[in-house]
């Protein structure tokens, strides 16, 4: 069977729900697996699928990888990776496979003392997303900065608070945050749907969503206009980098952790090659006003889920609209990862992009607790350095 024929036979098993086995069959394309003649969605696929069940990795898009290593385990040098995965047992020719099931995390985990974490719901045509926002103890009514949280596959907004510890860096900054949550129903793992084109278009699909609840915050407290910001990991990231293509208006600052950059795919086989190679840009992206957005991204550079190069990729797109200069600083966490810290800034000697290169890091939150899932406490602090980052930076003064 041609290329061409598996990507087809694919795209037809991913229309009709049967995301598995559309991903086994590009797995063997890539990998070279696939010999003449073979046919799928057969009883004989079928029966593989059900032996060979993969793990389910973060930011999969409904992607589900199969790690081809006998040897993977959650240990210090890929901690947390599977922590969130529940508890299951197949054979295969990868041996045994485990998924641990974990407790969700305790309010100590995720709030400051005198702090508050609230739940809320926005919907608007596209759907309905429910929320939990981070009010500091020390907000009176004060105008203070918002930062949006995407969080990335099988994560929840509690989840993800915990194992970054956001609202504890907030606590300190005296910020609003707000995490969006994203239903099974809208993707069966929780994956915001950064590779759909209809979800990375201004004012609609899942960026509607999350601008609204931007704006629904903006409205319901008061927050500077001027210092609203979006970060995420993985499926969140790569949402975020959508949110800051298509609301350059809304958004001052974005942070993009091991994620990819809008338009880097536009369905589930062109997803999976992204993640496995990099990917593109999508033109047909309907953008805000074309402001250059200020941008963090962090990316381990042993990341066997979304390929490093989707951060080099990030900052490309994002450059087009500016000339920089670079200033590249090296250094290594006490007892943890190496970094290269990549600094770009503009005319005025502002820094507008910045490269956090962790050398040795997996697909993981830099930095965050082990408390919550997908993170390695090894690395630079990541949450600190995204908040440094983005208040630096506000929106310019609107004329009028």
């Amino acid at each position: 069977m041609l290329k061409q024929d598996i990507v087809r036979e694919a795209t037809r098993l991913t229309r009709v729900g049967r995301l598995v086995e559309a991903t086994v069959l590009l797995q063997r394309m890539l990998r070279g697996e696939t010999a003449p003649g073979t046919t799928f969605g057969t009883a004989g696929d079928s029966a593989l699928t059900r032996h060979e069940q993969p793990l389910i990795i973060d930011a999969k898009a409904d992607i589900i990888e199969k790690m081809d290593r006998p040897h993977f385990r959650a240990t210090s040098t890929q901690p947390h990776m599977l922590r969130d995965e529940p508890l299951h047992r197949t054979k295969g020719p990868s041996g045994l496979r485990l998924r641990i099931r974990r407790a969700p995390p305790s309010t100590p985990d995720i709030l400051p003392a005198d702090a508050k974490f609230i739940e809320g719901v926005y919907s608007n045509r596209a759907g309905s997303r429910t929320y939990r926002l981070f009010i500091p103890s020390r907000y009176h009514g004060q105008p203070l900065p918002l930062v949006v949280m995407l969080h990335g596959c099988t994560q929840s907004p509690d989840d993800f608070a915990a194992g970054t510890r956001m609202n504890f860096i907030a606590e300190e900054q005296t910020c609003f945050v707000v995490y969006p949550a994203q239903p099974r129903e809208a993707n069966r793992a929780k994956c915001w749907n950064w590779f759909r084109t209809a979800d990375q278009q201004r004012d609609r699909g899942e960026p509607s969503l999350i601008a609204g609840i931007t704006r629904q915050i903006m409205r319901d407290y008061s927050v500077d206009p001027k210092r609203v910001y979006a970060g995420g990991l993985s499926a969140g990231a790569a949402a975020a980098a959508i949110m800051g293509a298509t609301y350059s208006d809304l958004y001052a600052a974005i942070g993009v952790h091991s994620g990819l950059a809008c338009g880097a795919a536009i369905d589930l086989p062109s997803a999976f090659v992204a993640m496995r190679q990099g990917g593109g840009s999508n033109e047909k992206v309907i953008l805000g006003d074309g402001s250059l957005v200020p941008t963090i991204v962090f990316h381990g550079d042993r990341d066997i889920t979304v390929h490093p190069s989707n951060g080099d990729h990030i900052l490309e797109q994002s450059m087009k609209k500016t000339s920089t200069q670079k200033k590249v600083h090296r250094g290594r966490v006490p007892g943890g990862l190496a970094y290269t810290r990549t600094i770009h800034t503009d005319a005025s000697g502002r820094a507008i992009f910045e490269h956090w290169n962790i050398h040795g890091a997996g697909h993981a939150w830099s930095g965050g607790s082990p408390v919550g899932s997908y993170t390695d406490p090894r690395g630079p602090d990541a949450t600190r350095e995204m908040l440094r980052f983005f208040l630096e930076h506000s929106l310019p003064q609107q004329p009028g």
